[in-house]
Order: C-alpha cells, then sequence, then structure tokens
C-alpha cells in the first residue's frame, strides 16, 4: 500500500484485529471460557467491557463462543469509535448467521441456536460511568483489551471492580509491557534512543490533569490486581509479532504498521532530546520498510484473567462459575453434576 498521508483511528482499530486475534493467550482464554461454560444456558450473564472500541471484543467473544446467553454493555469515551461499533457490529452479525433485532441503533439482540447475546453500546468516560451505575448497576465480568496501558490503572481498578458483584470474574488483554522491537535495525544507538523515549511518552501521558498511562502496564497488573483483592487465575503473554510473508502483511496490517510508525512520530516530533534530521530520515525508512515487506514489529504484552474477592450468597450460577474457574487453571476435571447442585 502507499503510505497514508492521513491517519483515522477507527480504521487503525479495525486493522488491529487480526492483530490482536491472533495475540490473545489461548491458555488464558481457554480458562475464561471454562469458567464460564455452567452459565451458557441459564440466567444471562452480565458483561462489562470498558474502551471497547469500535466493537470488535464483542465480535470476537460471540464468533468464539465464549458466551452464550448474555446481557453485554460496551462503552468507550470516543462517539466516533462507538458509532463505528454501532455500524459495524449488525452487519457483522449477518454475515456471521445471527438473527438481529435492533431496538435502537445502540441496542440489540444477536440470537443463534446456542446464543442469545443482547448488546448495548454507549458512548462515555468509564469514570462518569462509574459514578452514574455504581449504586444502579453490577456486572459479573469485567473485560478491557488494549486500555489498561492507557489509563492510571492503581486508581482506575477499584472503581471499575465497584461495578462488580462479590466474585465477578475479570478478562484484562494485551496490555503493554515495555517491549518494542523494530527490525531490521536502521542505527542500533538511534533505535535505541528512539524506543526508550517512545515508551517513556507513556508513562509521563496526561489526561484532565492525571497521569494516564504506563509502558509497563502488564508485569505491574500483577501487583495491581493483589491490591485490589483480585484472585489471578491464569496469566499469559499476548505478544504482537508481525512480518510479511510471500504476499506481504496479511489483511490490513500494513495500515496497522503504517499507523504504529506515524504514532512514534507524533509522540517523539519536536523532542529535545533527538536530531529532529536524523528522527525525520528514521520515521521515513521505517515507513518505507513496510512498504517493501521488510518490517518485523514486535510487542510484548500480556493478558489476565482473574475473580474478586468475596463469594455471591444463594446463587449456584456464581458459586459454579468459581468453581470451574479454579479446576480451569489446576486443569482438573469438572464435576459438573455435582457443583451445579450446591449453593
Amino acid at each position: 500500500m502507499v503510505i497514508p498521508k492521513t491517519y483515522s483511528f477507527t480504521r487503525y482499530l479495525a486493522a488491529k484485529k487480526t492483530v490482536d486475534d491472533r495475540s490473545f493467550n489461548r491458555r488464558v482464554l481457554g480458562s475464561l471460557t471454562r469458567a464460564l461454560a455452567n452459565n451458557m444456558a441459564k440466567l444471562p450473564i452480565e458483561v462489562l467491557e470498558v474502551g471497547a472500541g469500535i466493537g470488535t471484543m464483542v465480535e470476537r467473544v460471540l464468533a468464539w463462543k465464549v458466551l452464550g446467553n448474555a446481557a453485554y454493555t460496551a462503552i468507550d469515551g470516543d462517539p466516533d469509535v462507538i458509532v463505528e461499533a454501532c455500524r459495524r457490529l449488525p452487519r457483522w452479525a449477518s454475515g456471521c448467521g445471527y438473527r438481529l433485532s435492533a431496538q435502537s441503533p445502540e441496542k440489540m439482540v444477536l440470537k443463534k441456536t446456542d446464543q442469545d447475546i443482547s448488546v448495548e453500546f454507549e458512548a462515555i468516560e468509564f469514570g462518569d460511568f462509574v459514578k452514574r451505575e455504581r449504586a444502579r448497576r453490577s456486572w459479573d465480568l469485567l473485560l478491557a483489551n488494549a486500555f489498561l496501558d492507557l489509563i492510571e490503572v492503581p486508581s482506575a481498578l477499584p472503581r471499575l471492580f465497584s461495578l462488580l458483584r462479590p466474585g465477578g470474574l475479570v478478562y484484562f488483554t494485551i496490555n503493554f509491557d515495555g517491549v518494542t522491537i523494530l527490525q531490521p535495525e536502521i542505527d542500533p544507538a538511534l533505535d535505541r534512543q528512539i524506543v526508550t523515549l517512545y515508551h517513556r511518552t507513556m508513562g509521563n501521558r496526561v489526561t484532565s490533569g492525571k497521569r494516564s498511562g504506563d509502558s509497563c502496564t502488564g508485569r505491574h497488573l500483577f501487583a495491581n490486581l493483589r491490591a485490589c483483592g483480585v484472585e489471578l487465575l491464569d496469566a499469559g503473554s499476548s505478544d504482537w509479532v508481525l512480518f510479511a510473508g510471500f504476499n506481504g502483511y496479511p489483511e490490513e496490517e500494513a495500515y496497522f504498521l503504517h499507523h504504529i510508525i506515524h504514532t512514534i512520530h507524533t509522540a517523539l516530533n519536536g523532542s529535545s532530546e533527538l536530531d529532529a534530521n536524523l528522527f525525520a530520515s528514521w520515521i521515513k525508512e521505517r515507513h518505507n520498510q513496510v512498504e517493501q515487506g521488510r518490517l518485523i514489529y514486535i510487542a510484548h504484552q500480556l493478558d489476565f484473567f482473574g475473580r474478586v474477592s468475596g463469594q455471591r450468597q444463594n446463587s449456584p450460577v456464581k458459586y459454579t462459575t468459581q468453581r470451574r474457574s479454579i479446576q480451569a487453571v489446576k486443569g482438573n476435571s469438572v464435576e459438573s453434576t455435582e457443583t451445579e447442585t450446591k449453593d
């Protein structure tokens, strides 16, 4: 493809879908899926996703049969991406054989033989959503994909967890963890300097007067989750690894790479610590490497699956979910008949 002259965040999110799809840690995903399996035909699981973007996570958990009977709430602070999500999901669902009924552009129900999922999108900052909903509603499962490294995690997690029922589950994926690799090298010293400075901008990011990022979000989540009383049930790497095959980069992944380079350029343009001419030449060469199918890009990330402290009383569905998740992590067989009858 020709090097883009302009960049679209919604196009970037669409291009990122195939990258994320193959990057998710399958063991961690399996632990979540097994934990939810006993609820598939019972009361709808209440799911909340923060930082939902254009709705690719909704598509993913439906296509991968992670959810069977669920009420899915998807929020994002960017109205433009929510508009795209509302446009995109019905088209995707139709192509995948779902029966779709829409109550409004933001609310829809998707059905198949073994799935009944209601989805509601809303453009709202997660902090405002927490304030509004904390005393009104609660959820069984909290999702966040490629989102936590954009916020101030230690202060955000307790607020988000206040929306979960006791014993609720959390699934946090594609959390950046401080390693960016771009190959082939252009100038080893300059390459290291640019990556180091780029990572620093993540930690220095400020939104609405507050710190809103961390280049090592992944590794720090172990302690941050523990501090919030979360029992970590599984975790594993979910690295982005992009390279061109015989026919070039898959799908829209060349655009994804151009957007990553553009993001680095935007973050560091005008930095007093970089020679402006050398940096401009470096950016140009990285774009050229994409065009030539030579750029290899690797970003280290981590996925997490856990359960918040506490146990919901008089709820066999929740008890089964908790037992199932522990067994999934330990690799033991599930005594489904016995666990389904206990409270």
